[in-house]
């Protein structure tokens, strides 16, 4: 028992290294520093105050999807301009 509890113990810590090296990767990108930039340069006064009540993740969830809803409406009316 000794010896399997010996040998499974480096392979589960290696597996746990590499795991967190995943969640720790998105992390250390330094493009999440200009998003936060960008977000606090065109956000909303309602985005930001769920930026401050509700965390990051909630807040940028909320200015993408406003930013991919702008997108399609300007998307939409460029081609109606081509129809005409």
């Amino acid at each position: 028992m000794i010896l399997l509890l010996t040998l499974l113990f480096p392979a589960v810590l290696l597996a746990l290294m590499l795991a967190m090296e995943r969640v720790e990767g998105p992390l250390r990108d330094e493009a999440v520093g200009d998003h936060l930039r960008e977000f606090f340069e065109t956000a909303r006064p309602d985005e930001v105050e769920t930026f401050v009540s509700q965390g990051l993740a909630r807040a940028l969830d909320r200015y993408w999807s406003r930013r991919r809803l702008r997108s399609r409406l300007v998307g939409l009316t460029s081609r109606a301009r081509l129809t005409e």
